[in-house]
């Protein structure tokens, strides 16, 4: 790992909110999270890793995972026995964690300060990127409620997967988990990102850049307008760090799933050599249960692979905002039984979807514990 990456671990969100353009909230879902870069998971699995297994020597870092750990919900399990041909033919569900460790440690003891559920058509080559919002209150999987990326802290991999499973009738099983760093090598290595920066980015994306650069002892290079352009490495991760235009967090996991895509759009008109630069920058921060076999085999035809859905959970009409007691502000699904749905919906087009039991008594739960506050 290079200077410039290590240096960007030690970056801390220092930038100060500008009222004007804030305005004034009722609630601030997140407060000094540093950006973390589980987006770029989804690069790795459906492009990166063919070109580590064909062009350099390194390997991913595969961890085994007691899946007797994991929770499926039981009527999920019940269901997938039964099925032989239906909707969810062709379908694997990854879960993407972005953690912030400074030492490397990626397991037990981080949040997971970015989630994604990727969902890949193994058949159609579609992908779809699911955000879920870190702050939202879910069951942990062992029926205590809270923030759910305090999951990861918790149990590690297997209880943030378990959490997932539990709260969205999902049967997650592996994940891929990135630490903090790599994304401005990754994104140079590649060329740059055309990204669309509106005029109340600009100011936003050159401080972070400021900060960035003063941190890594680096120049950089302002914005000086808005419009669709080709963002190098430093300007597209302050891009991706902006949370103080309108839409908070939820907006600025949009501007992470936009740069993801636009880096995959880059990626499969890149060079081996460009593809290979990028991989190395991201392997050493990337922990992950599937093997190269298995990455493989969900990776078909590389150049095929489209995103063609990028959403956050709660979905936007059916959630709100509250401080939870002791645990601060909180994102709450209105209904976790219509997002669920919802979810279903998106990830399998299927026509109607009935949450199982497990889910309709969480949704119950949620709504008894956040009445109070949310009235």
């Amino acid at each position: 790992m290079n200077k410039q990456t290590e240096d960007a671990q030690e970056i801390a969100e220092i930038i100060t909110e500008d009222s004007k353009d804030t305005g004034k909230r009722k609630f601030r879902f997140v407060k000094n999270i540093p950006l973390l870069i589980a987006e770029i998971c989804i690069l790795l699995i459906a492009i990166g890793v063919l070109y580590v297994v064909t062009t350099t020597t390194r390997e991913v870092d595969r961890k085994n995972i007691d899946t007797d750990h994991i929770t499926i919900n039981e009527e999920v399990v019940e269901q997938r026995q039964e099925e032989t041909v239906n909707t969810v033919k062709g379908y694997r569900n990854i879960a993407l964690f972005g953690v912030d460790s400074r030492d490397g440690e990626l397991g037990k003891g981080t949040r997971s300060d970015t989630i994604i559920i990727a969902s890949i058509n193994q058949d159609t080559q579609e992908i779809k990127l699911i955000s879920v919002f870190r702050d939202t209150y879910l069951n942990l999987s062992n029926d205590t409620y809270n923030k759910c990326n305090a999951a990861y802290a918790k149990g590690g991999p297997e209880q943030a997967i378990s959490m997932l499973n539990a709260n969205m009738d999902l049967d997650i099983t592996d994940y891929v988990t990135v630490g903090f760093g790599g994304l401005i090598d990754a994104i140079d290595a590649l060329g740059g990102v055309e990204i669309e920066v509106t005029e109340s980015e600009i100011s936003h994306l050159n401080n972070y850049q400021l900060c960035m650069a003063e941190e890594m002892g680096v120049s950089y290079i302002p914005v000086k307008k808005s419009g669709k352009q080709l963002l190098n490495g430093m300007q597209a991760t302050a891009y991706c760090r902006i949370r103080y235009t309108k839409g908070d967090d939820f907006k600025r996991a949009e501007r992470q799933r936009d740069v993801l895509t636009a880096m995959m759009n880059e990626a499969k008109g890149a060079s081996v050599s460009a593809l290979t630069d990028m991989v190395n920058a991201v392997l050493p921060q990337v922990e992950t249960s599937l093997g190269v076999n298995e990455i493989l085999s969900v990776l078909g035809s590389v150049a095929g692979y489209d995103v063609v859905v990028s959403d956050g959970f709660p979905f936007e009409e059916n959630r709100t905002g509250a401080n939870i007691g002791s645990k601060g502000s909180c994102v709450i699904p209105d209904s976790l039984e219509e997002n669920v749905i919802r979810l279903h919906e998106v990830l399998y087009p299927e026509e109607q979807y009935t949450p199982s039991k497990q889910v309709q008594s969480i949704s119950a739960e949620i709504e008894e514990q956040t009445r109070e506050y949310t009235q």
